[in-house]
């Protein structure tokens, strides 16, 4: 059955189906109003129906596909009929003709009940619309892609045509100033930002050279180049940022930090910017975090069933220490907010102390750190220990004055939860007595330490292999059978990567008596690691073996993690 116009409203339909009630209804028509949205992104953002539900309700009442344009064939032909333009202001990619016609094209939409778009799309290219449903994250994406160079290179013109007028300005200071707030450069910085959001990006790297600026995303872990520009636009580049940020913009040769927060596609982003003075120039990297991104349950963190049930049995203690460590970029931070937001209650006074506070939780009390203002971790969490706190968190133990505030804080009934940069659970053990730390004190506080790491997710479009008999050793299996396992392949949708998106791995060690008593002895890691073990603590190395095994990731990940934790 061909596409039918129907006149009849989203709202309608989903209360119809009674998917949505009559008063959830009218609290995102009133919403939408004041954000200025399409009512389907009002609806889910306000949690009221899932994006699957309302893609497939829309599929099912209106007889039409939902595309992926992540990998759909585009037909670059198709596409050029229209205007970027008309495609941003109703959110939508002509992409195919109909198949067996000439004269009807198939249209990715954000809104394909929007009767107005179709009616333009109709008057432009003189085809018939065949609507399809698609995410509007994913047509937003592909319109950077398409269009990212090109207006860059526009931006690049108009922005040199600027500064040649400005040269001939005889109010150079006020001129520079006007040239900083300039339209081109704003554009193109939020550009920047925004593309890197939709590409998943968890850092933007913005490199000078000789000639030319690079950008570089840094997706699921690995940087990737998105493109470079003319060096005239790196100082208006840089002193964007700086403005954007609240850095000094007259200072070139000291590193600085600064802090942006940004709203991209209904999202709120917290990026942290660090400069640093190179021999061609400032370098800059953002690092984005998405204020949501931090705050999630339990079950989405990716752990098995028995991690599971160890990481909430930890959380349980009404006292004590809790450990989450791994190196930079691990999901630490993540973790720890997670823990945080399960132990919320209305009865519970918890207060952070952090550098920077890196999401904003309601209920929860956090402090940002000010070495300018001599307030460090160690001088905050005495003030805070008179704040009458039942649960403290500390953002890093970083010293021996942080280690032994945390413990004794922990011993005289609160309980803490902090991170620390070491490679595996026993090895934290050693790490907190080589800060000072009497092994006895530690013995007493500890209650948990999570160590983790982000290994990639392989793509869909992995391929089935069979296991040599070295992988068959690493993954701790019978040699003598075959073992299927998954390899990266590369496609459309994971960038020709093989692989798209991260998962956590995790080893969680609950202290039980046997290990306080190898611990108040002093004993060493491995004799921890062992007993841990025999009690039934998942290594990082099994975690991510177990990965491997259920097709989760590949061979190559899994050799990349396990390499370092190794005893």
């Amino acid at each position: 059955m061909p596409y039918m116009r129907k006149r009849e409203r989203l709202g309608d339909v989903l209360l119809g189906k009674k998917i949505i009630s009559e008063e959830q209804l009218q609290t995102a028509l009133s919403a939408q109003k004041e954000k200025n949205l399409m009512l389907g992104e009002m609806l889910v953002e306000l949690g009221y129906v899932t994006q699957e539900r309302l893609n497939k309700v829309l599929c099912e009442h209106l007889n039409i596909e939902f595309v992926n344009l992540r990998v759909a064939d585009i037909d670059d032909s198709v596409v050029d009929m229209l205007d970027e333009a008309i495609m941003r202001k109703y959110t939508l990619v002509p992409y195919a003709y109909v198949e067996g016609s000439i004269n009807s094209i198939n249209v990715a939409m954000a809104d394909p009940m929007n009767i107005f778009a179709m009616d333009d799309v109709n008057m432009v290219t003189g085809m018939q619309v065949q609507p399809v449903l698609a995410d509007a994250g994913d047509i937003q994406a592909f319109l950077d892609r398409k269009f990212g160079k090109q207006q860059a290179q526009n931006i690049v013109e108009m922005y040199k045509k600027e500064q040649s007028a400005l040269e001939e300005d005889e109010e150079d200071e006020k001129a520079r100033k006007e040239e900083i707030e300039n339209a081109p450069i704003v554009q193109l910085v939020n550009s920047i930002i925004e593309q890197a959001v939709r590409q998943r990006a968890s850092d933007i790297h913005i490199e000078p050279f000789e000639d030319i600026v690079r950008i570089r995303y840094r997706i699921d872990g690995s940087l990737i180049e998105s493109i470079t520009y003319d060096k005239t636009l790196f100082q208006a580049i840089i002193a964007r940022l700086k403005i954007m940020s609240g850095m000094d913009i007259s200072e070139k040769r000291k590193p600085q930090d600064g802090r942006i927060t940004l709203v991209v596609d209904r999202r709120e982003y917290d990026i942290r910017v660090s400069n640093l003075p190179t021999v061609y120039g400032e370098k800059v990297v953002m690092r984005l975090a998405s204020k949501e991104g931090f705050k999630k349950d339990i079950s989405e963190l990716g752990m098995s069933k028995q991690d599971m049930e160890r990481f909430k049995n930890i959380l349980k203690n009404p006292h004590g220490i809790i450990l989450v460590t791994g190196p930079t970029g691990s999901g630490k931070s993540t973790t720890l907010y997670t823990a945080l937001s399960a132990l919320n209650t209305e009865d519970v006074n918890i207060i952070t102390v952090e550098d920077p506070v890196e999401a904003n939780i309601d209920g929860i009390n956090q402090v940002q750190t000010n070495a300018k203002a001599d307030l460090t971790f160690a001088s905050a969490l005495r003030s805070i220990l008179r704040q009458d706190p039942d649960i403290i968190m500390i953002g890093e133990i970083r010293d021996s004055e942080t280690a032994e505030i945390a413990v004794r804080a922990s011993i005289t009934g609160h309980l803490v939860v902090s991170t620390l940069h070491t490679n595996s659970t026993a090895s934290s053990v050693s790490r907190l007595a080589d800060m000072g730390i009497e092994p006895y004190l530690l013995s007493d506080s500890l209650v948990g330490i999570i160590a983790q790491r982000l290994v990639k997710r392989l793509c869909t479009c992995k391929k089935e292999d069979y296991a040599t008999e070295d992988e068959k050793k690493l993954l701790e299996i019978p040699v003598d059978k075959p073992q299927i396992i998954y390899r990266p392949v590369g496609c459309k949708m994971c960038n020709n990567t093989g692989y798209f998106g991260r998962i956590g791995i995790y080893e969680i060690m609950q202290i039980s008596p046997a290990i306080k008593r190898v611990i108040s002895k002093n004993g060493d890691a491995s004799e921890i690691k062992d007993i841990a073990v025999k009690e039934g603590m998942h290594t990082l190395k099994k975690s991510a073996a177990q990965c491997v095994l259920e097709g989760t990731t590949s061979m190559d990940e899994m050799i990349k993690v396990t390499y370092e934790v190794e005893e």
